[in-house]
């Protein structure tokens, strides 16, 4: 039973270290795209899946995929037919969410849920989770000159022929698979952070979008492994905190840098 449970938490720091490398990417995008914040509010509009599976006593997971990817095709359609900007129906779903799952969650699994939990996990669980890091990866890789010439601008992305609707419905479907990987770890309230922190820290270290890119994945993957070796000292609380709170050192240590940080305009 001890060699299973070793491994079990070895395919969960594996999982974790996995996600942080796709949480780093698919954050520096959403930091060009000015909608950084999208990844901690999408990752709350898990909490009533979340709630609504531990109520039914069925796999959080899959609960929390359900209202995820709902949500995200909601946000992405209302913006699509009113003009919102993206950040407001964000915003309109994200409350909606955060009462319903609140509402019914049970309160001995809440914690869990806004937390999430150090639990081991199985090998399926794992290649699961790596295929989903494997497909958001690859999918950035691939939509990257795209993504890029969105950014700089729509008007010139759409007059070479970029689709913007769609490369915005699968950028949000990226953004919300790669919360989806770490609810595990870090729970509904604290999965965006490192969407957000990282990619701040990444800023910081970069002139280059091809620097940008590695500083955010680096910085997310110090954070996960730090965080959850400090998490063994307070194994009552999941690792989610300790990287949150490792993230954030870093990013304070990285304001005392002096120099120029990624503009949006640097090279590739």
């Amino acid at each position: 039973m001890s060699f299973f449970n070793h491994t079990g938490a070895a395919f969960s720091l594996g999982l974790a270290l996995l996600f942080a490398i796709a949480a780093g990417l698919v954050g520096s995008f959403g930091l060009m795209k000015r909608m950084l914040l999208a990844g901690d509010v999408i990752s709350h509009i898990a909490l009533p899946g979340l709630g609504l599976a531990f109520l039914l006593k069925i796999n959080p997971i899959l609960g929390a995929a359900s209202t995820l990817f709902l949500g995200t095709l909601l946000i992405w359609h209302v913006q699509k037919r009113t003009g919102l900007a993206t950040e407001n129906v964000i915003g309109v779903v994200f409350a909606a969410s955060l009462g319903i799952g609140a509402a019914v969650t049970p309160s001995e699994d809440l914690l869990e849920a806004l937390f999430g939990t150090n639990k081991s996990i199985s090998l399926s669980n794992f290649l699961l989770g790596a295929l989903a890091v494997a497909l958001v990866i690859s999918v950035v890789w691939k939509m990257r000159d795209r993504l890029i010439l969105n950014v700089f601008s729509s008007e010139l992305a759409a007059a070479t022929g970029v689709n913007i609707d769609r490369v915005n419905l699968y950028f949000l479907l990226l953004f919300s698979l790669t919360v989806l990987v770490g609810l595990r770890f870090m729970g509904s309230l604290l999965t965006g952070s490192l969407i957000i922190v990282p990619a701040a820290i990444g800023r910081r270290f970069s002139t280059r979008l091809s620097e940008f890119l590695i500083a955010s994945a680096v910085a997310s993957l110090f954070s996960v492994g730090t965080g959850f070796f400090l998490s063994r000292f307070a194994p009552k609380f999941g690792p989610g905190p300790s990287i949150v709170l490792v993230a954030s050192v870093l990013f304070a240590l990285s304001l005392t840098r002096a120099g120029h940080s990624f503009s949006g305009k640097a090279k590739t």
